[in-house]
């Protein structure tokens, strides 16, 4: 992050635009928006700001501003064409210390200005580090479209009762009765009946708002998806911010954690594979230690909960509690890895099934019907099936799956770093170690990618002799 985003208090503050160009009277219009105290230097008058100054208090000139007309200022916006002029006048600023912004041009710049969302009071600023305006432009237009025009409406009448939240509940309980307030009641109240029956409404839900000795915890399990942070379901989203704790798993993708409240509790209690970690009853005494004390708990799991998130384990624990708890799915690996080989997982006439299975259980490695598995026109999915490759590989093949039945390989599937690896079966050991694949992977028999998939597709010769081991 070259620039950190920050709110300049302006009123009362003078800053100053400067310039010959159409970008003056842009700028000058927004930052009319504002409380600042607005000078603006430029030969180039037109009706447009004759406009704008006339209908605001601003102060024209029709000049080039002097070393004490830009001493006094917070903030310069400069847009000339004489490159000269531009350039004398920045190293002015910078001499006094005034913070200098040329138009359009980051690299001549001390601070640029982002694309906004107004909402006044609430102010949503956009930017991109002046590479990408366009792109900014549509999420800007995305943003305008998610905020009502109540917004603003509720944000002030917050702002007025603040005093008595304060003055009535705890900081810890402040922060759960915001987030109800907040949650859209009281602004579906303002838009259909006004700020007279919103104020009322909040009244209300202030007197019989529970105190912290008195809440009842709850827990979510909440499917993260396979990764990327755009195949999260809009409710997980919505609970990850109003969650007070939130315990989740290893592969479970940093961005997604970025979605949690800056200060909620966040613990990893992820399970490795041969190494160091979180035993399930740890997890779920940590899970009842949070409810007892009132916390709303997210549970986060990396795919689908309830696919080889070994989720009952944690669902018996919180009914025999008498713990009130919710089940989000999310996107599972497979129908991730799936919309990335651009291949259907059933097909007619190719199969009417399709197994899901995982290559390792709490014994160790799984064992399964191989003979279904293994039969012509048989298509799975195995999960947790890198380290136990050779395994599955010497089943299959034992139990009559033919050497060359077509398998992918999957890793991080819809992550930035994706790769996809087509093979046949007999080499199925051999793709693992010559690409380094260490996962999280899932394994495909029976099934191939398509070309044209966007991820990067690998493939390698087929060893025979493996065949036969």
């Amino acid at each position: 992050m070259k620039y950190f985003p920050i709110f300049i208090h302006l009123e009362r503050h003078r800053v100053v635009i400067a310039g010959d160009t159409n970008a003056v009277v842009a700028k000058a219009r927004l930052l009319s928006k504002s409380a600042a105290q607005l000078h603006i230097y430029t030969s180039k008058i037109d009706a447009a700001l004759e406009t704008l100054v006339a209908k605001n208090d601003i102060h024209l000139y029709r000049e080039l501003p002097r070393r004490v007309d830009l001493e006094s200022a917070t903030l310069v916006y400069l847009d000339y064409n004489d490159v000269a002029i531009a350039r004398g006048l920045r190293a002015s600023c910078r001499e006094l210390g005034v913070l200098c912004n040329t138009i359009d041009n980051a690299g001549a710049s001390d601070f640029i200005s982002a694309a906004i969302v107004d909402r006044d009071p609430v102010v949503v600023a956009i930017g991109s580090e002046g590479s990408s305006p366009v792109l900014v432009r549509r999420i800007k237009n995305d943003i305008e479209h998610l905020l009502s025009s109540g917004t603003g409406a509720i944000a002030r009448l917050a702002a007025r009762l603040r005093p008595a939240v304060r003055s009535t509940l705890s900081p810890t309980d402040r922060l759960r009765f915001w987030q109800q307030f907040f949650s859209g009641a009281a602004e579906t109240t303002i838009s259909s009946f006004g700020i007279d029956a919103a104020r009322t409404w909040f009244q209300t839900r202030l007197r019989t708002h529970k105190a912290p000795s008195e809440r009842v915890g709850h827990v979510a399990l909440v499917g993260a998806g396979p990764g990327d942070p755009d195949l999260l379901t809009l409710k997980a989203s919505r609970l990850l911010g109003q969650a007070d704790v939130v315990l989740y798993d290893r592969l479970v993708d940093r961005r997604i954690l970025d979605l949690a409240r800056r200060d909620a509790k966040l613990l990893e209690v992820g399970k490795i594979a041969g190494g160091k970690s979180w035993q399930q009853e740890d997890i779920n005494r940590e899970l009842l230690s949070h409810v007892a004390a009132g916390s709303a708990v997210v549970r986060l799991k990396s795919g689908d909960p309830m696919i080889y998130g070994r989720a009952d384990e944690e669902l018996d624990v919180l009914e025999s509690h008498g713990i009130n708890y919710d089940v989000i799915p999310g996107i599972t690996a497979a129908a991730a890895a799936a919309a990335s080989m651009r291949t259907s997982l059933t097909r007619r006439s190719r199969n009417s099934a399709f197994t899901l299975l995982t290559a390792q259980d709490v014994a160790g490695f799984a064992e399964h019907d191989w003979r279904h598995l293994a039969r012509a026109g048989a298509t799975s999915a195995i999960y947790m099936g890198v380290r136990a490759a050779p395994f599955v590989q010497r089943r299959l093949l034992m139990h009559g799956a033919a050497a060359a039945t077509p398998i992918t390989i999957v890793e991080k599937a819809s992550r930035d770093d994706e790769r996809i690896v087509n093979g046949e079966l007999q080499n199925l050991e051999n793709l693992l170690a010559a690409h380094h694949i260490n996962g999280p992977a899932i394994i495909f028999v029976g099934l191939s990618a398509r070309t044209s998939s966007r991820s990067l597709l690998e493939t390698l010769p087929v060893e025979a002799g493996l065949a036969a081991a």
